[in-house]
């Protein structure tokens, strides 16, 4: 089968202009779009594979959160503040309903979406995603920073990012981690603002407003989201899960894996 093209385009947002990447087959005319979130730092490119795979079945629009990637930052760095510009992305393109899949910090985004927008989600899939109560806030609170490190004149600090990365990415796949510090380079020298802005988010008192169909990917040696399968599947207990043997990075991980997931989901749905 003869994969679509990729483009890449630029839209306007009120905070500023917002990044997306899609790909798109005239045989998937007339179904709804599929809309990719990244988790942070990161960007569209996480979802490189898995794009063409999906733009194959539907139009596939992989978006930069705002401040990642080539998407402009917005003043003050929450889920919130995201979710409505990726809504005001969307809007741009004239996208009015879609399914939404979200990745980690992107998984959060999708959640925030689909309470605020809720006409305009027709499903959610949510990968390798924190539910995030106070329970949650309260262990980040004592956690040390994720990925964070102090600058250095040498560049050893580039060398200790990604040994703090490496760990949870497969072995023999350095392209895997050097996409990764590559995108943490372009986050505006924070890396960590979207671990921050997940630590804050409030998702108990939003979970509640999502109506749409949800779908949970569950990465089974993820560390950080493989233990909050069980509190998913006690507020959304009418989800269904697909678990995906692999870890942290999953679309680009296991792309074929990851795209056949989220189709298995979405196609026997508007």
């Amino acid at each position: 089968m003869s994969l679509p093209r990729l483009r890449r385009a630029y839209a306007d947002a009120a905070h500023g202009q917002m990044h997306y990447a899609e790909c798109s087959a005239t045989s998937g005319a007339g179904a709804l779009p599929i809309v990719l979130l990244h988790q942070t730092p990161r960007s569209w490119r996480e979802f490189g594979e898995v794009l063409p795979l999906l733009g194959a079945r539907r139009r596939t629009i992989a978006v930069d959160t705002a401040g990642f990637g080539e998407s402009d930052a917005v003043t003050a760095a929450s889920i919130e503040a995201w979710a409505e510009a990726a809504l005001q992305l969307l809007d741009a393109i004239g996208v009015e309903r879609t399914h939404v899949v979200g990745h980690h910090t992107g998984g959060v985004i999708a959640v925030e979406i689909a309470a605020r927008a809720p006409a305009r989600v027709a499903s959610l899939v949510l990968s390798s995603t924190p539910y995030t109560n106070e329970a949650f806030r309260v262990a980040r609170a004592g956690r040390a920073a994720i990925d964070a490190v102090a600058p250095s004149e040498d560049g050893s600090h580039l060398a200790a990012l990604w040994q703090k990365r490496q760990p949870f990415y497969p072995p023999r796949r350095p392209d895997l981690l050097q996409a990764f510090v590559a995108d943490a380079l372009k986050a505006g020298g924070d890396v960590e603002a979207g671990h921050r802005a997940v630590a804050s988010y409030r998702m108990e008192d939003r979970i509640g407003a999502v109506r749409a169909p949800v779908l949970i990917v569950h990465a089974s040696d993820d560390p950080f989201a493989a233990p909050h399968l069980a509190e998913w599947r006690h507020v959304l207990p009418s989800a269904q899960v697909a678990t995906i043997e692999g870890g942290v990075p999953l679309p680009d991980q296991c792309p074929r894996e990851f795209a056949a997931a989220v189709l298995r989901f979405v196609d026997p749905l508007p």
